[in-house]
């Protein structure tokens, strides 16, 4: 075997002197590199007798561990003395300007949930909440919601899976879970608001994944169809700071109510702009309707005795008519740029005393 020069002493003093990262490199690619002495020197122990080989090989891997070991130490103490240095060198001057801090945003979504139960906040509802995952009972059964209805299909809820009884819980398709929670928890009156996310598998343009409803219920002795259209063209015309803003209600069919309405706004269409207000054109923006007496008795009430209405509307839907906003999935993309643009000065958070901002629609 040719011997491996120079010795394993030399090498740690030349290792522990070397002054440099670079004079490091150096040393570890001479000694331990493809054809550095050490490694030239373990490839020519196949050729040795097994004793022999056995003798050698040892050495030679003690030799090894302990120049790896120095090359890290070394590596190590340079580095904190390139650290210390630069340090030394750098000073802070107080002197200097201090840079601009950007204000932070916020969100529309969270901008606009505050308007809403702001605006619905001065009508006498109270905030809701409830849990994201759901039984099939508080998202489907008490909404009168047939087992063959389309929105229980995998192709439309997201399911967890499957419990060792059979059932699955799902991810809440609606908010109204949280009404169905808050009619069985407590007597009428009840006059929630309920905003919150919620999940389907959509993913376009104007849908999402995950995505924020808020819904209203209200349920008492006398609360009529009448009540329940005052409440909603005062929202419209509160939301979008329009006082003589267009509202119809078309009849509709939902499975929770009965009778149903599709709640329209007034809006012109030119040169593919939409422009909110009056104008000839009208844009569907919620759904509404009396609350369905077998929903009230699912969930313990006598519809002899209460009835009510219910309403619900997408939150990023409304958001982007009043802001402006033309694609849905830029609300989820994380853009500082887009959040600097579209995004709220803190102080400009809305509330019962100050309100909704002023509308932006256009």
């Amino acid at each position: 075997m040719a011997d491996f020069h120079p010795s394993t002493d030399a090498i740690l003093a030349e290792i522990v002197d070397a002054p440099s990262p670079e004079a490091l490199e150096e040393i570890r690619v001479r000694v331990l590199g493809r054809r550095g002495s050490l490694t030239l020197a373990m490839r020519e122990l196949g050729g040795l007798e097994p004793e022999e080989r056995r003798r050698a090989g040892a050495a030679l891997n003690a030799a090894k561990d302990r120049i790896t070991a120095a090359l890290g130490e070394a590596a190590a103490r340079l580095g904190r003395a390139a650290l210390e240095q630069r340090l030394a060198a750098e000073r802070a001057d107080p002197t200097l300007p201090v840079p601009f801090a950007t204000a932070g945003r916020l969100h529309p979504i969270s901008q606009t949930i505050d308007e809403i139960v702001a605006i619905f906040g001065e009508m006498g509802f109270v905030v809701a909440e409830g849990p994201h995952i759901e039984e099939d009972f508080y998202n489907f059964t008490a909404l009168n919601i047939p087992p063959e209805h389309p929105a229980r299909q995998e192709h439309d809820t997201f399911y967890l899976p499957e419990r060792p009884d059979g059932t699955r819980l799902v991810l809440r398709t609606h908010t109204s879970p949280v009404q169905v929670r808050t009619m069985l928890a407590q007597k009428p009156p009840i006059r929630i608001i309920v905003p919150g996310r919620t999940f389907r598998m959509d993913h376009d343009a104007t849908h999402s994944p995950m995505f924020h409803q808020v819904e209203g219920l209200v349920i008492d002795r006398t609360t009529h169809m009448g009540h329940l259209k005052g409440c909603l063209i005062e929202f419209c015309r509160a939301f979008f700071g329009l006082d003589d803003l267009p509202v119809r209600f078309r009849p509709s069919y939902f499975p929770f109510t009965e009778p149903s309405a599709e709640v329209d706004i007034g809006c012109s269409r030119s040169a593919g702009e939409l422009k909110i207000g009056a104008g000839g054109d009208w844009l569907e923006i919620l759904g509404s309707g009396m609350v369905h007496p077998q929903v009230l008795k699912n969930c313990g009430i006598d519809p002899a005795e209460y009835q009510g209405f219910a309403f619900g509307m997408g939150i990023e839907r409304v958001a982007m008519l009043k802001y402006g906003i033309p694609d849905l999935r830029t609300f989820y993309e994380s853009d500082l740029r887009w959040l600097r643009h579209y995004g709220f000065l803190p102080l400009d958070i809305p509330s019962l005393v100050r309100g909704p901002l002023p509308g932006g629609a256009g």
